[in-house]
């Protein structure tokens, strides 16, 4: 029987649970230029320590202004790469896996003088209105995707994580909200994100899986739905993805109008639906944080992941009090066992 603590295995990538610990930005004061520092260090191992057995480092950028914040993550350097090689190997002393989601924030890009998007739409009526990308910029962006991996991969990394959620740059392309373009990456909304996706493929071994994030309902009048979302998702998956992580809205003209979220696993069934229609692994996140119903989605088979965003924010150690108050086996360390009582 599958439970949250039976192991995962997807081409190279064997995790000991199937507790993940998704991307969430830091928005560290103390981040310089986009590299990591002594904050993320301690933030992601003591995940690691704490029993996840997949991490996930924040939405990291592959240019200055497709930042969020200037706080936030980058990857458009080879400078960027020792300070998360350094984590990517702590991580791995303490028996858990490490991805990185790579991304751009496009018109959410809220410090940049001036952000871009696929159409000059701002994100809402206190945002600045973006430019619109060129055509031949939109195949730059490309290309800054595939460095921004080939130097993930340099780092160490397990596996690649590409963010085509929340309203960032991909979403903004596979939007009808927010992609009014008409060459052709308005005549086809999914090919940016096909593309980014081959480049990716190109820089990453064979063995490796590629997981992408995505919005599979934008609760919002105009917006897509699931089966809008089926449709694209299937053709990012002949692209080139082996696994999606499944999230939902995107704030502003693409966003959860109504809130939606107000109940325990609200994305649940988005997850099953892309699960079934693509016969595809999923990661389920999205208010998860109970033991119990984290287990659930799993011995229900509704995804092959779960994902506990804010649970391990409050807890680093919330893999090894759910085993806990599941009764599973979990390796805790040995300094910390008396602290996790199996009987």
């Amino acid at each position: 029987m599958k439970h949250l603590f039976t192991p995962y295995e997807i081409k190279s990538l064997s995790l000991k649970n199937r507790v993940v610990m998704p991307p969430m930005c830091q928005y560290s004061v103390t981040a310089k230029d986009g590299i990591a520092n002594d904050w993320h260090y301690t933030h992601y191992v003591s995940r690691a320590v704490g029993g996840a057995g997949l991490i996930i480092i924040e939405m990291t950028d592959v240019e200055p202004d497709g930042r969020i914040t200037d706080y936030d993550l980058g990857l458009w350097s080879d400078d960027h790469i020792p300070a998360l090689a350094r984590i990517v190997d702590a991580v791995h002393q303490h028996g858990a896996k490490i991805g990185i989601q790579i991304a751009h924030a496009g018109r959410k890009a809220e410090d940049a003088e001036l952000p871009v998007a696929p159409s000059a739409i701002p994100f809402d009526e206190n945002s600045k209105t973006p430019r619109a990308l060129t055509t031949e910029e939109v195949e730059q962006m490309v290309e800054k995707f595939r460095l921004a991996v080939r130097r993930a991969v340099q780092a160490g990394v397990d596996t690649i994580e590409i963010h085509g959620a929340h309203g960032y740059l991909i979403h903004q392309f596979v939007s009808p909200l927010t992609n009014k373009r008409s060459d052709k990456y308005g005549q086809d909304r999914a090919l940016f994100g096909t593309e980014v996706i081959k480049a990716a493929k190109s820089e990453m071994p064979a063995h490796m899986p590629l997981i992408m994030r995505i919005s599979a309902r934008e609760y919002v009048e105009g917006g897509y739905g699931i089966n809008e979302s089926i449709a694209f998702a299937k053709e990012f998956q002949e692209a080139g993805v082996d696994l999606f992580h499944i999230s939902a809205g995107g704030e502003g003209q693409i966003a959860a109008a109504g809130r939606p979220g107000t109940h325990a696993g609200y994305q649940v069934p988005l997850a099953r639906a892309i699960k079934e229609a693509l016969k595809v692994p999923v990661i389920a996140v999205g208010r998860l944080d109970d033991p119990a119903l984290a287990n659930s989605v799993i011995g229900n088979e509704d995804a092959d992941l779960v994902a506990v965003g804010r649970g391990m924010l409050r807890n680093p150690y919330w893999a090894l009090e759910a085993a806990t108050v599941l009764h599973k086996e979990i390796d805790a360390p040995r300094q910390y066992e008396r602290g996790f009582p199996r009987d």
